[in-house]
């Protein structure tokens, strides 16, 4: 992926880029032999639609339009939140606990602790994995007697495009 500090470039092949996001996780489901079920599936390819975190209810939303469309009753909200506790417990999907919202994971292979920086003006959100940030926490958290679970860190400013935008204003 062509990438500015995580964030796509303008040259960045968002069809290629997801095609191998999905590529990946159906390869991991089979190795860890799980099922990547059509929903699970359904879902995940939604998150990957583009690099803008997504609710759970934005996911139903897109979805049952899709269902509507070829005339199939709605789905209901636990379908999603199911697919979505796969995904997360696969490594294939992220929560963003500020926005409440889940993105798809870059780095699916292995378990990792994240950082994501977030556009406050696009919404977009880059994971970056620094793991000088990852190895200081976790001897922050063991001085401290702190026994670590999951790190996860959001950051909030302007994306590259969206700095150029408003230095152009």
């Amino acid at each position: 992926m062509s990438t500015e500090g995580g964030f796509p470039s303008a040259r960045h092949d968002h069809s290629a880029c997801r095609s191998d996001a999905l590529q990946r996780a159906s390869r991991l489901c089979d190795s860890r032999s799980v099922r990547l079920t059509d929903m699970r599936r359904r879902v995940l390819e939604d998150l990957w639609r583009d690099h803008r975190p997504a609710s759970a209810y934005d996911i139903l939303a897109r979805l049952n339009a899709e269902e509507a469309s070829h005339g199939h009753k709605p789905l209901a909200p636990p379908t999603v939140y199911r697919a979505l506790e796969f995904l997360i417990a696969q490594g294939l999907v992220h929560r963003l606990a500020t926005l409440n919202a889940y993105i798809g994971c870059t780095s699916p292979e292995r378990p990792h602790g994240a950082q994501f920086l977030i556009c406050r003006v696009c919404g977009a959100a880059a994971e970056v994995a620094d793991t000088k940030i990852a190895t200081q926490l976790r001897c922050v958290a063991e001085s401290a007697g702190f026994a670590l679970g999951s790190q996860m860190i959001e950051l909030e400013g302007l994306c590259p495009r969206c700095q150029s935008v408003a230095r152009d204003l």
